[in-house]
């Protein structure tokens, strides 16, 4: 009877083991799950390593022709604490308790956030979305063959509600474009590349967006994380 359960200890630490060196799921001791493709994104960005993160920094810049616009931010993921760093002065809010001036700030953060951690977003917004995955499709700016991954968010919640987004990325699931359609459309409503990827504390971010056209830029400086 010792025997057998000394044995059991060790299968279970065995299996233990192999799930987080693999990243496999056990369910009881003979089925094996899968991650999502939405967990494979995720983790080749370095999801794994989100949970560490303490502050999060960055600016978000955009230029257009020869305007310029930029606005940084510093966020608290484990309070909720918010910094929009601004000319005039710094705001401070937390996602808890925020008054009319606050929700209008509220709204650039979420759209400067989902630009710079879309991977990760994939995770955090999967009870609101519905996907699904092209082998192979072209991509729309460098017309190369690549993996498409297309989510749409529900009509209920958040600020875009019924969006959609198609993620083009190859067999390292490190995305390379994307189109955004607003309202689920057939159209396009912006199109970009994903370039110019920096490692930060173990998270994998793509700092540049272009158009295919070159008269427009999306980036991220000043990025800087603090992990525990």
């Amino acid at each position: 009877m010792a025997k057998t359960q000394k044995m059991k200890k060790y299968i279970f630490i065995f299996l233990a083991i192999l799930t987080i060196s693999t990243g496999f799921t056990f369910i009881g001791t003979n089925e094996v799950q899968e991650p999502t493709i939405l967990e494979k994104v995720a983790r080749a960005h370095g999801f794994d390593n989100w949970q560490h993160v303490t502050a999060l920094k960055f600016t978000f810049n955009v230029d257009r022709d020869t305007s310029h616009f930029e606005r940084s931010w510093i966020w608290n993921p484990k309070t909720n604490d918010i910094t929009a760093i601004k000319s005039e002065g710094n705001l401070k809010y937390n996602w808890a308790n925020m008054d009319s001036i606050a929700n209008k700030t509220n709204s650039s953060f979420i759209n400067d956030k989902y630009w710079f951690l879309v991977p990760f977003q994939l995770m955090w917004d999967a009870k609101n979305i519905t996907y699904k995955l092209a082998a192979k499709a072209e991509a729309p700016i460098s017309k190369k063959s690549m993996q498409k991954l297309t989510i749409v968010y529900g009509n209920e919640g958040g600020y875009t509600p019924g969006d959609a987004y198609d993620l083009y990325f190859g067999d390292d699931y490190i995305l390379r474009e994307w189109v955004y359609r607003k309202g689920n459309q057939a159209a396009a409503s912006v199109v970009t590349t994903w370039e110019g990827y920096i490692d930060v504390g173990g998270l994998k971010i793509g700092t540049v967006h272009k158009n295919a056209e070159g008269n427009f830029k999306l980036s991220f400086t000043n990025v800087k994380v603090d992990k525990n």
